[in-house]
């Protein structure tokens, strides 16, 4: 759609113009929409005017010189106080006395939800529309005094003889009065009888009722500051007062355009400005640290007027500021974590591991003390001078003043020459580098930007010292100014960073717009001290629209104008899209996942590749499993030894299996689930999964501690007509001790009982297993792997095509032993046929169980689906499944096995055995190979695993898909946002959603604007108003 859409279409005008009346005159709804009965409106007026006759009757008396202005103040509140009670009595009363009536559907159901039936002047329905009640009875009281004691005092600031003296006119007066006490009615309704929507909003949903109070409020502001004069009769209040009863009699005009806020924002406001302004620290990032901040500030500044010396309070306050300025943050979440549990001290560092920045150590805290230290001596250093230097003539705080200035006008200049542009965005930056296009080039262009960062950092703490000796020195006669003085100049502190963009003093409010591939990141400061920034990132769509598309167009011609341009282009060009809202200001270069999507078209679906997979899986199942034996073997040394540590920690490296489902939609259905307190299993919505056909196996993998796929959950049989049950595992249980199950498949229901006492007598039945060579025990599998389903015969038309030198050479490769005599070792276990044989009969037995015991090869459907972790029912199907173990392993080899598919496929064929040995090392140490849907996807990334890989399906297009994403250091493009405008298209956005209801989505204030990019501001506006993809919470970035 174009420009020309409508700011509201037909429909949400007329709901605008019913409920704008309502909000300029502070509730009483005169336009419904559907006729209504005259009492309805004639109700409404006498409630309006209800303040207004009480007040008129004691201004009446005042002026007859019957009563005083206070006897007069309080007739009104008494009678408005009852008329509030009475009013509220009401309408409890109707709602206790209604009772439940069945209702009949309605045909115009859109109708139902504005039209209301009347029955009398003052029946229920009409008390219940004119008078909705409150929703907590401490509020019903709490408003109806507040409504007397405003009726009260408006009776006494609106008397016509106190206007007189104010302005002797008596038409300013008569105005004045007749005006006033509309706006003092407005106030009582709304407070008292219905609340008005407000235009200015806060919160979506007025939970607590806090609405109620914001018109009130004001006029209880306005009254305070004539009750001022009154008892004081200030000269000063005198002009304030007579301004203030002129802005009165607009206040209705204010609240109808939103300009005056909520009571619930203006505290917050209010509070912030004095923590800013007043003590020299910072927004907060949340309420309750503002609050908290705020609290703390005024205990500090009410301690120095307890401490007798002038020195004590300067040494105190600095100290104090920059302790207020520093990431507590940071202090407390260490804190809460050591405290949480008795191991957490063991598990502090890897917690903390992945977090941005510098972290709270030991030497960090020793450096903050360093700095304190040296901030008070400085500071006890400048006081001491700046108070026995008052015999010159010139006094040294002007001089320093001087200097000071000077100093900060130079690093200003040094602040400026960092960005991309200057002058206010409007010439190019002759300093800036350009034809920046990859991270090589841009460090070797950046030295220059380096070193003006550098000096404008020494310039800056240079400046912070010379303020205090300035400050502290002339303060020193007053503790309160020197109070105020030295915590401003310790907060100031704050200010020396190094800045994480080139350009600039990224101050609390400040949008960036940063930029890589087809991905639009938006940056909000949200808190900004000494050493640290507190920040919010949002990710927006992925130019799902045409109207993002063409805001991302254009963000992306003003980047590549700055940042791409010839080197011959001019020195010093004009700024040729001066005036928008986003101002590019640096490249930066970051460490982030390129994404590469290839369609698979002549892979996957090639005979020749698909038949090599087939050969392949076997050889990588090998490798796979003999790393896992020896890794396990490994590990189960150490135990006694690491016993009280494997019990207590819980770090986990690989992924276990912790739920496994067999489904059949054909054919007899097995099941044997497992499940997991902690984890959940797959989601099976992805998009790039396939139906299976017949037999289905979910499974679910989390980490464990010896880096491989481990069952550690205990497991819960699920009992279906018709099904195999079998009996309950204890979960101390391991596989060792796991009894030896022979599965039923399709065959007539079996003795249960029998059936066990079966598979009991076969464990204890087992030949015991002699290997050759003692060393071969390291790396058995276990017990309950051993027997397969298959037939003899079948078996050993498997076993034929084991590939033995391989197994040999990936032995070779093994860290069986650390001595001298290794090669001998190896040697041994290479010729032990019992340990060979035992290899053989697991690997071809699972791969029968994936790839069918045939020579078919697997079509491109069958391949994705074993991938995925669906695999399609076959004979040994349940005997897989019931070792998630051994079925995670075989798992994680074939998707091993694709991926190297997908290598040859695109870098030619594997020479040798060694080249084999090095894609498989690099998967495993490098690499995360598995689906996009997975959970374990989503760690590896937060993990910053250097490569991921994931196979899927387009069902819309037919075609299969290969996605990498490989971790690089790139060129960020980072922008700033003009602030304003960011705010004022929110408080538009909140206008019209909230107040408007204005839910189109092809609505003005998402279309397209090249200079303004609305659609990307709608778009990272805080839900439920915008719609950002990912929206992050509040971040603390150490910036050391």
């Amino acid at each position: 759609m174009g420009p020309d859409v409508p700011l509201l279409n037909d429909y949400k005008q007329e709901f605008f113009w019913k409920r704008f009346p309502q909000t300029v005159l502070g509730g009483p709804r005169f336009k419904l929409g559907y006729c209504a009965p005259p009492y309805i409106y004639v109700n409404q007026i006498i409630l309006f005017l209800i303040p207004w006759v009480f007040g008129g009757l004691g201004t009446v008396l005042y002026q007859l010189s019957i009563l005083e202005d206070y006897y007069t103040s309080i007739l009104a509140a008494g009678l408005m106080l009852l008329a509030a009670f009475i009013v509220q009595g009401m309408n409890l009363w109707v709602r206790q006395k209604s009772v439940t009536v069945e209702t009949f559907p309605s045909e115009n159901t859109l109708a139902d939800e504005d039209e209301f039936e009347f029955s009398s002047c003052a029946g229920s329905e009409t008390v219940k529309f004119i008078i909705p009640g409150k929703k907590y009875l401490i509020n019903t009281v709490f408003h109806s005094i507040l409504a007397g004691a405003l009726c009260g005092l408006g009776t006494w600031y609106l008397l016509p003889n106190r206007l007189m003296i104010l302005y002797a006119n008596t038409g300013a007066t008569v105005v004045l009065f007749v005006f006033g006490w509309v706006t003092v009615c407005i106030g009582e309704y709304s407070l008292i009888i219905n609340t008005a929507v407000e235009i200015a909003t806060f919160q979506p949903q007025d939970t607590y009722e806090i609405n109620a109070l914001t018109r009130p409020l004001y006029i209880f502001i306005f009254i305070a500051v004539d009750l001022a004069y009154r008892f004081t009769l200030n000269p000063i209040l005198l002009q304030t007062n007579q301004i203030l009863h002129i802005i009165f009699v607009f206040l209705p005009v204010l609240w109808a355009i939103g300009i005056l806020p909520p009571v619930d924002a203006l505290f917050l406001w209010v509070l912030e400005q004095v923590l800013e302004f007043g003590f020299g620290g910072s927004p907060m990032a949340t309420n309750v640290r503002l609050l908290v901040m705020f609290i703390v500030s005024v205990g500090v500044v009410i301690a120095t007027f307890f401490i007798p010396s002038t020195l004590g309070v300067v040494l105190f306050t600095t100290g104090m500021g920059f302790i207020l300025s520093l990431d507590l943050s940071q202090l407390e979440a260490s804190f809460r974590f050591c405290c949480k549990t008795a191991h957490a001290s063991l598990e502090y560092p890897k917690h903390f591991s992945n977090r941005l920045g510098w972290q709270l150590g030991w030497k960090e805290a020793l450096i903050y003390i360093s700095l304190l230290i040296t901030t008070l001596a400085e500071a006890g250093l400048l006081h001491f001078f700046a108070t026995r230097s008052t015999t010159s003539k010139i006094s040294p705080q002007a001089t320093i003043s001087y200097i000071l200035i000077v100093t900060l006008v130079v690093w200003k200049i040094f602040q400026e020459i960092q960005g991309a542009y200057i002058l206010f965005g409007f010439f190019r930056n002759p300093l800036f580098p350009k034809d920046i296009r990859t991270v090589k080039v841009f460090k070797q262009k950046q030295a220059i930007l380096v070193k003006a960062g550098l000096i404008q950092r020494i310039l800056l703490n240079l400046s912070v010292a010379e303020y205090r000796e300035c400050t502290i020195g002339s303060g020193s006669d007053s503790n309160c100014a020197t109070c105020h003085i030295a915590f401003k100049s310790g907060v100031v502190e704050q200010y020396g960073y190094r800045d994480p963009t080139p350009n600039g003093n990224p101050s609390p409010g400040s949008h960036f717009l940063c930029r890589f591939q087809d991905r639009l990141i938006w940056v909000l400061i949200l808190e900004r001290g000494f050493s640290y920034c507190c920040i919010n990132i949002k990710g927006l769509e992925l130019q799902e629209t045409s109207c993002h598309t063409a805001e991302a167009r254009r963000v992306d011609e003003m980047f590549e104008m700055t940042f791409e341009q010839d080197n011959r282009a001019k020195t010093c060009s004009v700024n040729q899209h001066f005036g928008n809202i986003l101002t590019p200001c640096a490249v930066l270069p970051v460490e982030v996942y390129s994404d590469a999507r290839n369609v698979l078209t002549g892979i996957i679906d090639s005979h020749e590749n698909l038949k090599q997979l087939k050969e392949d899986f076997v050889k990588v199942f090998i490798w796979v499993l003999l790393h896992y034996t020896n890794k396990k073997s490994k590990s189960s040394e150490n135990v006694q030894d690491n016993q009280a540590l494997q019990q207590n920690i819980t770090w986990s490296e690989g992924y276990t299996v912790t739920s496994v489902r067999t489904e059949s939609s054909n054919g007899p259905k097995d099941s044997f689930s497992m499940s997991s307190e902690t984890f959940n299993e797959w989601s099976d919505d992805d998009m790039f999964e396939l139906e299976s056909i017949g037999k289905k196996t979910r499974i679910s993998l989390v980490k464990n501690i010896t880096g491989v796929q481990q069952m550690s959950t205990k497991p819960v049989i699920t009992s279906i007509p018709g099904s195999l049950e079998t009996q309950s595992l204890s979960p101390d249980m391991n596989d060792e001790e796991l009894p030896k199950r022979t599965p039923v498949y399709g065959l007539p229901a079996t003795d249960k009982g029998k059936e066990r006492l079966m598979e009991t007598g076969s464990h204890k039945m087992l030949p015991v297993v002699v290997f050759s060579s003692p060393y071969s025990s390291k790396l058995k599998v276990p017990e309950n792997w051993r027997s397969g389903p298959f037939p003899s015969l079948l078996l050993q038309e498997l076993l034929k095509s084991f590939p033995e030198d391989w197994y040999s050479f990936v032995l070779t490769l093994l860290d069986i032993a650390n001595s001298d005599e290794k090669p001998s070792i190896i040697f041994e276990v290479k010729g032990d046929e019992t340990l060979r044989d035992m290899y053989a009969q697991v690997v071809m037995t699972c791969y029968g169980v994936m790839l069918g015991t045939d020579s078919t090869i697997p079509s491109p459907n069958q391949v994705f689906k074993v991938y995925s972790g669906d695999i399609p029912w076959s004979l040994g199907l349940d005997w897989l499944t019931q070792k998630p173990e051994l079925l995670t392993l075989a798992l994680k080899a074939f998707r091993y096995t694709f991926k190297l598919m997908f290598d040859k496929a695109s870098l030619g064929p594997v020479e040798d055995f060694a080249e084999l040995v090095n894609y498989l090392e690099e998967y495993e140490r490098d690499w995360f190979v598995g689906m996009v849907s997975e959970p374990q996807w989503q760690q590896a990334v937060l993990q910053e695993k250097p490569y991921l890989f994931s196979l899927g399906y387009d069902p819309s297009l037919s075609m299969y898909t290969g996605r990498v994403l490989s971790l690089q250091e790139m060129l960020l493009h980072v922008g700033r946002l003009n602030a304003e405008a960011i705010r004022g298209q929110w408080a538009n956005l909140s206008w019209e959603l909230l107040y408007a209801t204005n839910d189109d989505e092809e609505r003005y204030s998402i279309q397209a604007h090249p200079v303004l990019l609305r659609n990307l501001t709608v778009q990272s506006a805080d839900p439920p108003l915008g719609y950002p993809i990912y929206s992050s919470t509040s971040i603390h970035v150490p910036l050391f």
